[in-house]
């Protein structure tokens, strides 16, 4: 391939030129599943080329981290050499959270279906704003008390420090449940209509619901936030219940604080075992 400016050789499809200083792409789309990454360039809504990066998944102990470490590495590398303005991304989310966190581009999320396709019909669209305030700044309301002490703290910061979040308002706290040792963990809820979501934060035997403002526009952009949010919640060893994620979107609060207490009474930690029926008694 060919620099568009200059004409000089480009090693790879939509490499940065190194002669006259251009970028050859001003988009990237990256693909994962466990054993490779799918990289589509586009220059505007224009098909640029594609490179596949592939590895081949370790099974056993410290080697598992070093090659997916290694494997997300090798496409952090790619994409640098692109330069891009944006990095949409889809498919399995252990490596595309280990990508992430070696660049230090924001990955927007796109379904795994059809990803390209999708990127060139937002094209043109408007993007999601970005939020250049402190994470402290974006904390209001009537409610200044968070459960959790400093682990609550650290899950509100890290919903804070997302570009696409404006506000986050603490909600009240529900304290009428049994206690837990399990120690504070977060969830970020489905998106509504206006693109908005709800963190609920569990410790011991309290609840809160804190609403997030986010610049999302719609359910479907509020869906790529919250779920960037809850990536970087698991990152941080924050995150809970992931059975009960499904059903959240479908249920209010006192619904989702009963199925806490449920959980809280069973015999094994986290074996959260709730059928659809029994969940629709209750809400």
């Amino acid at each position: 391939m060919q620099c568009g400016t200059c004409g000089s050789s480009l090693e790879r499809p939509g490499d940065y030129c190194l002669v006259c200083h251009t970028p050859n792409c001003d988009t990237v789309i990256v693909c994962f599943t466990r054993q490779e990454a799918d990289l589509t360039m586009l220059d505007g809504n224009t098909h640029i080329g594609e490179t596949t990066i592939t590895t081949t998944p370790e099974h056993n102990g410290e080697a598992v981290v070093v090659e997916l470490r290694n494997f997300a590495g090798r496409v952090a590398d790619e994409i640098r050499r692109k330069r891009p303005e944006e990095v949409y991304a889809a498919g399995d989310r252990e490596v595309l959270r280990e990508a992430r966190a070696q660049l230090h581009y924001t990955f927007y999320r796109v379904p795994s279906e059809n990803p390209v396709e999708y990127v060139r019909e937002r094209q043109g669209k408007r993007s999601l704003d970005v939020v250049q305030r402190q994470p402290k700044e974006k904390i209001g309301g009537s409610h200044t008390t968070l459960i959790g002490g400093r682990p609550g703290q650290n899950a509100i910061k890290v919903v804070a420090g997302h570009p696409h979040v404006k506000k986050i308002i603490p909600g009240p706290i529900d304290a009428s449940g049994t206690g837990s040792q399990s120690g504070l963990r977060a969830k970020v809820t489905r998106a509504d209509t206006n693109g908005n979501v709800r963190l609920l934060l569990r410790d011991g035997s309290s609840v809160q619901e804190n609403r997030i403002v986010t610049t999302a526009m719609d359910r479907e952009s509020g869906e790529f936030v919250g779920d960037d949010l809850n990536d970087a919640l698991a990152e941080a060893e924050l995150q809970w219940m992931t059975e009960l994620v499904g059903f959240i979107h479908a249920v209010d609060i006192n619904t989702i604080i009963w199925l806490i207490r449920k959980h809280e009474q069973l015999a094994a930690p986290g074996a959260l075992e709730l059928d659809t029926g029994e969940l629709l008694a209750v809400g």
